[in-house]
């Protein structure tokens, strides 16, 4: 592994890889390569992990710009896991959002999350508003 370098750039990323390597890791959820570039360039913040070119770890939050912001996809290749490649992105994330309650929901990383400060609360719900990924896709 060389270096990783962080960015909050878009610029750069090919999104068709980067599909790829989120269903080679299992961390897919259906999104087309215009649909993941779509859900990243429409939220409040990102960040990227990349060595050399190649995206090796992602996060996003999304934001009302005052009081409230939700991080999802927040991913690092299973290689570089243990790194501390996930806790500086998020750290770089909520960088961003001062004086903001940040949110997440995890099935299966509590303690990564706990590990970075983050405390449980509460119960959560979701429900998809009609059918899953059915949109426009640009």
């Amino acid at each position: 592994m060389g270096g990783v370098a962080f960015s909050h750039a878009h610029d750069g990323i090919d999104w068709a890889a980067l599909t790829r390597d989120l269903a080679a890791d299992e961390f897919d959820n259906g999104r087309t390569p215009a649909q993941l570039e779509r859900s990243f360039r429409s939220s409040a913040v990102a960040v990227y992990a990349r060595d050399g070119a190649r995206v090796i770890g992602t996060g996003r939050a999304l934001s009302d710009g005052v009081c409230n912001a939700y991080v999802v996809d927040l991913w690092t290749q299973s290689a570089y896991r243990r790194c501390g490649i996930g806790r500086r992105m998020l750290d770089a994330l909520c960088a961003r959002l001062p004086g903001q309650h940040v949110c997440l929901f995890t099935d299966d990383a509590p303690d990564f999350y706990t590990a970075c400060g983050f405390a449980a609360r509460g119960v959560a719900f979701a429900r998809v508003a009609g059918q899953w990924l059915v949109n426009d896709g640009r």
